[in-house]
């Protein structure tokens, strides 16, 4: 088990392969860990790119079935884990980067391309979740039930009262799009993106395609991809191309 410390923050990552790096950010929303890659995403990021990418994975901090912990920064709970990203690439010695995420990895991946543009050499948002009106509280009420209760019982130091104050900044304060940047951000986001749409309450499919009409370097995959399942392979097939194409000249 690899771990790094910073500060009173303690990450828990696993890194596989050879390659051009690739930042892989699983799943399952505040409970998303890096075995989510294997055992709940539509296909395992790490058997299919592993043998061309080096694939970078990590438990988010403070999720319940993790092994990364840290303070609960209330006032800052999404710019909190992307410092954790990027410390744990810089860790890595690796300045930059692709990446592909899942579910809650959508909103992350907007937030490294906001702060760190020049890092991130393309991105691929798949069943990414965004902020739908006509269920307003779907978020903050699901981490409400399925992720706070637990995490406040492992830690004497959390109450629900902070966990509360904790998912309103992150769900209810920037309760639009894709909650952590403005449609003006990605209307001038140059790094080329990929799109794979879902269509459900978590990952709803009017975002998702809003989010890549806008970027100008956007893609989007076929719709549904998951569904039937023989049409997985194929989405990984676009997948793997466009990170190829968009590998630096020496690499590629």
């Amino acid at each position: 088990m690899s771990f790094f410390d910073r500060g009173d923050t303690r990450i828990y990552y696993e890194d596989t392969g050879t390659g051009y790096p690739l930042l892989l950010i699983a799943g399952g929303g505040l409970n998303s860990v890096a075995s989510y890659l294997s055992s709940r995403a539509p296909f395992n990021p790490i058997g299919e790119f592993g043998e061309t990418f080096r694939c970078v994975s990590m438990d988010l901090r403070n999720a319940n079935e993790g092994h990364s912990y840290g303070p609960l920064e209330i006032d800052r709970p999404w710019d909190s884990h992307t410092d954790d990203q990027l410390a744990l690439m810089d860790h890595l010695g690796i300045d930059e980067f692709m990446v592909l995420g899942f579910c809650i990895g959508g909103p992350f991946i907007w937030n490294l391309l906001e702060r760190a543009p020049d890092r991130v050499r393309a991105a691929v948002l798949a069943q990414p979740s965004g902020f739908d009106p006509s269920i307003p509280d779907y978020f903050f009420e699901g981490n409400m039930n399925g992720w706070g209760p637990d995490f406040a019982a492992r830690r004497s130091d959390i109450s629900m009262e902070m966990v509360e104050a904790f998912l309103n900044n992150m769900y209810r304060e920037n309760a639009d799009f894709v909650f952590t940047v403005s449609r003006d951000f990605a209307r001038n986001c140059e790094t080329p993106i990929l799109v794979l749409p879902d269509d459900i309450p978590a990952h709803p499919y009017e975002v998702a395609m809003e989010a890549a009409m806008l970027a100008p370097n956007a893609q989007i995959s076929l719709f549904p991809w998951k569904t039937p399942p023989e049409r997985i392979p194929l989405a990984v097939r676009h997948i793997r191309s466009f990170m190829r194409a968009n590998l630096p000249d020496a690499i590629a």
